[in-house]
């Protein structure tokens, strides 16, 4: 059931105020035993409306596979802002709606996560973004996948593909993630295709269908024939790309229905991992309070291949993801220079695709890639 913020939410807590919820989670255990016979409600809390073509939408997908599980009942949350509103929102479908797991999905909603989970040991509190770490609230779990790796396929598919050698990579934000996607979208490419180059444009802005529109336009006429968006939601850059006739790859979740012509696969989360969290408070089992990886641990997926992609590429593409899932195939590997010059990995030296530390201090295009990054290295 998806619904808007209602007053009587605001009623309700301006009435009661902070209350701080009393006991620890062992002293809840009866209770929680006792709410077995009924059914546990998970809460999920979307930033913008759920079927965008993008981030929320890989979220509701989750919700969805969530919904399923036995003795579950879901409630949804459209349009919460990442302000103290969202604080006001969990507390309510809480008390209210007797919420027991929290799915708020979007990584702005953290702080308000810090401040509500300690007032509820025996509510779960699940975020995306893989913000965990020690001395948080126990009862609150990060997760999140690196999406550099299916982006590597998307680029080993791209390169394949490709009969300009031109390939481009619309990003939002100049952040550390954008990039690694980028690159791996880059070293995918180059993997089959040494001589492809990637047009790289930063709109700045999450969500700008005009921005995304002209960007896709831009690089088209400058001869590229295979493009990938990271914003909000791809939606335009997937539909623009079919209009002008040029490949695309999706990112978030599945997109294959926008252009039934040039799509080619894409990056998208495996949100649906939720669910094992989900029935460990169900059972009172164990829970990881911080869990990342890629392939090897199912934290990403591949779309569907679209009808363009030969039999050959596809196999190509799914071997390519088996060596991440069995960590036989590191993305950042040697000999390896950034696209200014700069020595990032000699001949025999790689990374290791789970070393977040390295990851989270990526502010460098890898040779390829035209554009820059706007950081200091």
């Amino acid at each position: 059931m998806t619904r808007p913020i209602r007053n009587s939410r605001r009623q309700f807590l301006a009435k009661t105020g902070n209350i701080i919820a009393a006991g620890s989670l062992a002293a809840m255990l009866p209770s929680l035993a006792r709410a077995q016979a009924k059914p546990l409600t998970v809460g999920f809390l979307y930033t913008g409306v759920r079927q965008d073509y993008g981030w929320n939408q890989a979220h509701g997908v989750a919700a969805r596979q969530i919904a399923r599980l036995d003795g579950v009942k879901l409630l949804e949350q459209e349009n919460v802002p990442e302000t103290a509103e969202s604080e006001k929102v969990m507390e309510s479908m809480i008390r209210l709606d007797g919420v027991k797991v929290l799915f708020p999905t979007s990584f702005g909603f953290w702080p308000f996560i810090m401040k509500t989970a300690p007032k509820f040991p025996e509510v779960l509190f699940v975020h995306a973004g893989g913000l965990w770490k020690d001395g948080d609230p126990k009862n609150t779990i990060g997760y999140r996948g690196y999406m550099e790796e299916p982006h590597y396929l998307c680029g080993v598919t791209a390169g394949r593909m490709s009969k300009t050698g031109k390939i481009g990579f619309i990003g939002a934000k100049p952040l550390f993630f954008i990039f690694n996607n980028c690159n791996g979208f880059v070293l995918g490419a180059r993997s089959v295709n040494p001589k492809i180059t990637c047009q790289v444009v930063i709109t700045g802005d999450w969500n700008n269908p005009v921005k995304e529109a002209e960007a896709v336009n831009s690089l088209v006429d400058q001869g590229v024939d295979v493009i990938v968006g990271n914003c909000d939601s791809p939606k335009v850059v997937i539909e623009t790309a079919e209009r002008r006739g040029i490949y695309s790859c999706g990112y978030h979740t599945d997109l294959s229905a926008l252009a039934p012509k040039g799509f080619l696969t894409g990056a998208e989360w495996n949100w649906g991992r939720g669910a094992e969290f989900v029935r460990a408070w169900q059972t009172q089992g164990p829970y990881p309070n911080l869990l990342r990886g890629g392939f090897k641990r199912d934290m990403v997926k591949l779309s569907p291949f679209g009808a363009a992609v030969p039999e050959a590429v596809r196999a190509e593409v799914l071997r390519a993801r088996q060596a991440f899932a069995d960590d036989k195939l590191a993305l950042y590997r040697g000999p390896l220079k950034d696209n200014e010059g700069n020595v990032i990995l000699k001949a025999g030296e790689s990374i290791d695709n789970e070393d977040n530390k390295f990851k989270l201090g990526v502010k460098f295009l890898v040779e390829g890639a035209i554009g820059k990054t706007g950081l200091a290295r």
